[in-house]
């Protein structure tokens, strides 16, 4: 379990931060960019979720757990012994809320921007940060392992934070589409 008494440390002074195995990296690496993001994409679901119903919070909420197991996971080199990994499930959970929400949606006949509502708005927002965390762990991953179920996760989440933007502008009025051209 995590114990934090002390918040600085100094031992980032260097330009370099700690992994789960006691091994330290350089801030800028791919494997501490993909986390960062992970930590950024959890911040601006927490914003959403200011703007959601019970429901729409419940689900976000975790979401938001999973995106802690997530950057547990991509702060863990190689095989260690009980590391916390996601798991497929969470990564299957993901696609079954994409499907109910998806069914009761009309099909696009245009690319959605990214406003409506409020609680849309996030989304989009959130929606856009982690396809920054999958391009971060998949350059990570170019480099070193970084398990299938944390990349697939990445990859389902944006589509689930997508199709869960269009949801709840379903229920005030429907997306906006863009117009191609419009302003010409």
């Amino acid at each position: 379990m995590v114990k934090l008494n002390k918040i600085y440390t100094r031992t980032g002074d260097d330009g370099t931060t700690g992994l789960v195995d006691g091994s330290r990296r350089a801030k800028s690496d791919a494997r501490v960019a993909a986390y960062g993001s992970v930590d950024e994409a959890n911040a601006a679901i927490g914003l959403a979720r200011l703007h959601a119903d019970k429901d729409d919070n419940d689900i976000l909420s975790r979401i938001q757990n999973d995106l802690f197991d997530l950057g547990a996971d991509l702060a863990t080199p190689g095989e260690v012994e009980g590391a916390l990994r996601i798991s497929p499930a969470q990564v299957e959970r993901l696609e079954r809320e994409i499907d109910a929400m998806n069914d009761a949606l009309e099909p696009l006949k245009s690319f959605v921007l990214p406003v409506g509502t409020p609680l849309a708005a996030h989304l989009h927002l959130a929606r856009t940060i982690v396809r920054r965390a999958e391009r971060d762990a998949t350059e990570a991953a170019a480099a070193e392992t970084i398990a299938d179920a944390a990349l697939h996760y990445l990859n389902r989440l944006s589509d689930h934070l997508f199709v869960m933007s269009r949801h709840v502008n379903a229920r005030e009025g429907g997306d906006v589409l863009w117009v191609p051209g419009a302003n010409r």
